[in-house]
């Protein structure tokens, strides 16, 4: 069995298409898990999959790269606070937020944390979704290692978590303003009326073609005016294309003068 079959029986499996991921990247991780787990080619390790469902778990988990922290690049978090919420607030009170790849729940509850400072916590509401199952579990149990909150700022450490031994719990006050789905970003339908999604260091792993799809989906999912937060390695090269305007460094604007789909 070659790459070619396998991703095809990969989607039969999984409903992942592995044609919209950088082949090269993705390809490399594959046979390192393969080798990993004792096995000689693509063949063996897809009959496995199909037999044993914590191979399959271990597949899926290892396929959706999770690395993810609180308050991770705390400069771009600081725009947020200071000139994005208070942008998006100008025009309504509450905002309808996305974290669209939010992994194990380090990303959505930074939001949390942040837009608290500008809205009582009764009125925030975030959706947040991944592919991951296991990392999703993890994001509703709100159990972190201390290295994950690294960047997090000490007020906010000390405000919303619980020290329990070596980590730290999220406050129950935090966790009921999030809502955690799974969701495939290259296959469901994505949500309307959004305000404010954010996206970051995850699609550098998916094909220019897949990427396209994705951003042309944002820009329907957002509100006139609505604001994409991408991550550090990820920004739009002619954002008018998805019309999209820069508003600052990793923030990108709905442009309702430039609608070109």
């Amino acid at each position: 069995m070659d790459y070619e079959l396998f991703k095809e029986e990969i989607f039969k499996i999984t409903k992942i298409n592995l044609s919209l991921y950088k082949e090269k990247q993705m390809k490399r991780r594959i046979d390192a898990l393969i080798k990993k787990n004792n096995f000689n080619d693509y063949s063996s390790y897809v009959q496995a999959l199909k037999l044993n469902k914590d191979l399959l778990k271990e597949f899926v988990t290892y396929l959706t790269i999770n690395v993810s922290e609180f308050y991770r690049n705390p400069d771009q978090w600081e725009v947020l606070e200071k000139e994005i919420f208070p942008l998006l607030l100008s025009k309504k009170k509450k905002i309808s937020i996305w974290s669209s790849a939010c992994s194990t729940g380090d990303e959505p509850y930074t939001l949390v944390m942040v837009l608290n400072k500008l809205l009582p916590l009764s009125s925030i509401k975030i959706l947040a979704t991944d592919i991951d199952l296991e990392a999703l579990e993890k994001a509703k149990n709100g159990v972190y290692s201390a290295k994950s909150l690294e960047n997090l700022p000490k007020d906010m450490k000390s405000k919303y978590f619980t020290v329990i031994g070596d980590s730290y719990k999220i406050n129950d006050e935090v966790k009921k303003c999030v809502e955690f789905k799974q969701f495939n970003l290259l296959r469901d339908p994505y949500p309307k009326g959004i305000d404010l999604i954010v996206c970051r260091n995850v699609l550098i792993y998916f094909t220019d073609e897949a990427k396209n799809d994705i951003y042309k989906k944002f820009n329907m999912s957002l509100n006139p005016q609505g604001i994409l937060f991408v991550g550090s390695t990820e920004q739009l090269i002619m954002a008018n294309k998805y019309n999209f305007k820069s508003i600052k460094t990793f923030f990108y604007e709905k442009d309702e003068d430039n609608f070109v789909f």
